[in-house]
């Protein structure tokens, strides 16, 4: 289950071009704010190596695993690199599949009721509403009418501390952070500054749809 990894802090870092050699400092900077879920998307470089070191790194404290995850030999990769998290730009059944089967916890990309229905029968552990510059609160609102009420709905894309508020009202159960948080050539005590800032803001918001 996703939702005990969620739970403290339901923000997970998207670390986007994230190389091997800065993982342990990136990492140890977001963790020590309080995020509990890291994923390195597969096209950054050495992405693999780079969640290795974070998993060495951060141990068991965190979820650690990847994004960008395309092709269910994919995630047989991010297994054997010590990823335990799989989360995906689409909601492709066979990748969501192949990690469920693996073991790993899958958070696949939806941007319509059919996709998220289909996610879920395939085992989605949680659904990322991507990209959320494409819908609206209002559109999350009619998914949450729908939608299991149980299951984390996360909107990825475009989301910074001054935006975070109209989604949870609308029922979003956290976020997945990007550029704003971290982007290639940030230091760890600035990524560490950004990281204080999202959390500071998710505390101070009413949370509807906690995991």
């Amino acid at each position: 289950m996703i939702a005990p990894w969620l739970r403290p802090l339901p923000l997970i870092a998207i670390l986007r071009g994230l190389t091997p050699a800065e993982a342990p400092a990136i990492g140890e900077a977001i963790a020590a704010e309080g995020f509990r879920v890291l994923e390195v998307p597969l096209n950054s470089p050495q992405a693999l190596l780079g969640i290795r070191r974070l998993v060495d790194a951060l141990g068991s404290d965190c979820l650690i695993g990847a994004g960008t995850v395309m092709t269910p030999g994919q995630v047989d990769e991010v297994a054997a690199a010590g990823g335990r998290l799989i989360v995906m730009p689409h909601a492709d059944t066979a990748v969501i599949r192949a990690a469920k089967a693996a073991g790993l916890l899958c958070v696949p990309g939806v941007a319509t009721p059919t996709e998220a229905f289909a996610a879920i029968a395939a085992g989605a552990d949680a659904l990322k509403l991507f990209p959320a510059e494409q819908a609206s609160p209002n559109v999350l609102k009619a998914w949450r009418a729908v939608l299991p009420p149980e299951l984390p709905v996360l909107p990825v894309g475009g989301i910074s501390p001054d935006t975070m508020g109209p989604w949870v009202a609308a029922g979003a159960s956290g976020f997945g952070l990007g550029s704003a948080l971290y982007a290639p050539g940030r230091d760890a005590v600035e990524v560490g500054r950004r990281a204080q800032a999202f959390v500071r803001t998710w505390a101070s918001l009413p949370h509807g749809a906690t995991p």
